[in-house]
């Protein structure tokens, strides 16, 4: 019995040109945007972070989950709950800190919902996160519905924080840092076990690999990742609820990898901005005689992926590839080989 055959290629030529044409582009910003742009991108580059840990689970190990954002909103939480009224807390205790607790919370979950599979795993996932949004919600010594403030950012020593272009590289390196990870990990014998696990668990099994530990391992890591998007994102705002472990958050990271082209971590980028972007788009939409249409943003985005995943099943990275990309042999995208797909 073989090894399920995984595609795990390097990204095409067009699709590398795109990718550092981007990051070019993000390093540039903020020295020509207005400072409410810099923080809409900065915004757009933490949901980034948060879509590339949902699509390690959603895109290569297989697992959707529909309560991601629980340990987006739990990372939050903590730098909350740790750092003082009157001063400013050690970014480097309250990272790890942050990070570890998203960690822990996902590793203690994961533990009893990978034994499911399917549409229950997808249900159990959403019913966990929805329990963790409505502790918070209702208790007020949690901050109820109000939520927490925070009114300094962390200490990074040298590194001014408060200053907002120097967030934004942070919040830069701390994105380009999770794309290196995660594309080494995606070549490494653990990522190619997770691959196989999503082409055919049953085999995979069969030839000796413990798929518990490694799905189990895999939510654990993204639940870490997805804290720390949320670190970034009260550190950013200065301000956490219950919102942010809501299911609204989930679906929304769901769509963005989805939007981007699954499987594909940089897909997930493309997507978390494409969708930002596309949020803000709809949202100013004049209105038409005496219909709001801005207000109705979630139909326009709803009918906007519907058609994408209609005539662009592998995304908008794997739109982009169709026309500019390099030519796969037998009539596979490379793409589509760097995600797995056949």
């Amino acid at each position: 019995m073989s090894m399920p055959q995984i595609h795990l290629e390097t990204l095409p030529r067009s699709i590398q040109l795109v990718m550092v044409l981007g990051f070019l582009a993000l390093a540039a910003f903020p020295f020509v945007g207005s400072d409410f742009y810099t923080a809409m991108v900065v915004r757009m580059m933490i949901l980034a972070i948060l879509a590339m840990s949902l699509d390690l689970l959603q895109g290569v190990t297989g697992l959707v989950s529909l309560g991601h954002a629980a340990y987006f909103g739990l990372a939050g939480y903590v730098l909350a709950f740790i750092t003082p009224q009157n001063e400013a807390i050690s970014l480097y205790t309250s990272l790890p800190l942050a990070v570890g607790g998203a960690a822990l919370a996902a590793l203690v979950i994961g533990f009893l919902v990978v034994r499911t599979h399917g549409i229950y795993f997808i249900m159990v996932t959403m019913a966990f996160a929805q329990m963790i949004f409505f502790i918070f919600f209702d208790n007020k010594a949690l901050g109820g519905s109000d939520g927490l403030f925070l009114n300094f950012r962390p200490d990074a020593g040298i590194i001014d924080l408060e200053n907002k272009r120097v967030f934004y590289y942070f919040t830069l390196a701390c994105l380009v840092a999770v794309y290196v990870f995660l594309r080494r990990l995606l070549w490494s014998p653990f990522g190619r076990a997770l691959s196989g696990i999503r082409v055919n668990e049953h085999r995979m099994r069969a030839l000796g690999f413990n798929t518990f530990s490694h799905k189990l391992a895999a939510f654990t890591l993204a639940g870490a990742l997805a804290g720390l998007a949320g670190y970034l994102f009260a550190a950013q705002t200065g301000f956490v609820n219950p919102e942010l472990m809501g299911f609204h958050l989930s679906a929304h990271a769901i769509m963005m990898v989805i939007l981007g082209g699954m499987g594909n971590f940089a897909g997930a980028i493309v997507g978390a901005f494409s969708f930002e972007y596309l949020l803000h788009v709809f949202k100013d939409l004049p209105d038409m005689g005496g219909f709001k249409t801005g207000k109705h943003w979630q139909m326009w985005m709803g009918l906007f992926i519907v058609a994408l995943i209609i005539f662009a099943p592998k995304g908008i990275l794997g739109l982009v590839n169709r026309f500019i990309g390099d030519k796969a042999p037998a009539g596979k995208t490379a793409a589509g080989k760097e995600a797995g797909h056949d």
